[in-house]
């Protein structure tokens, strides 16, 4: 955090340079804003600074309705519907869809299916499942590429649920099967 005297003189500024890295709570109102509020200053003997809004709102103010620091850079609202998606893409990168399916995954993030697919349309430009796919493929070409596990084993630690699903996939995308994929001296 910020000291107190660099803190101030940003907000009497109103530095956009330092929107988003501190939030300024006035004691007399109860309220915290982002340093680039348009409102009157308050008399610096009535603010104090906290490091994010989540700390100001705990501390019992409440967000300015100019300036809406719940919502200020870096936070998860500011980068809206994005942040969804990359939340998405971890849980599907740790599996959520090699065992669950779309419904399950759209329940975790608290949105409909329909609207995680067409935020993923939107973001990404393929559905959770093409994307799922796609990181499934990456994992078994890296282990066909770097191991000696048999076809059977690699179909099922990359995440395909059956070795006929692994190989019509991995034949669609390459043209070929995984056994020719895998380097001559493995």
């Amino acid at each position: 955090m910020l000291d107190f005297k660099t803190c101030n003189a940003a907000r009497l500024r109103r530095d956009p340079s330092f929107d988003g890295k501190f939030f300024t709570a006035v004691s007399t109102t109860r309220i915290y804003c982002r340093p680039v509020c348009p409102a009157k200053h308050s008399l610096a003997k009535n603010v104090s600074y906290y490091p994010t809004s989540a700390a100001a709102e705990r501390a019992g103010y409440r967000p300015c309705l100019r300036c809406r620091p719940e919502t200020a850079p870096f936070c998860a609202a500011w980068n809206g519907t994005r942040t969804t998606v990359e939340r998405a893409l971890r849980l599907i990168e740790e599996g959520a869809l090699d065992v669950g399916n779309v419904n399950d995954l759209a329940d975790r993030l608290g949105v409909g299916a329909r609207h995680l697919s067409r935020l993923f349309a939107k973001h990404i430009g393929a559905s959770p499942l093409q994307t799922a796919q796609t990181l499934r493929i990456g994992r078994a070409k890296k282990l066909l590429d770097t191991t000696t596990l048999p076809i059977t084993e690699v179909a099922f630690q990359a995440g395909f649920g059956s070795v006929r699903r692994f190989n019509a996939t991995f034949s669609k995308l390459y043209g070929r099967s995984p056994s020719s994929i895998r380097k001559p001296n493995r």
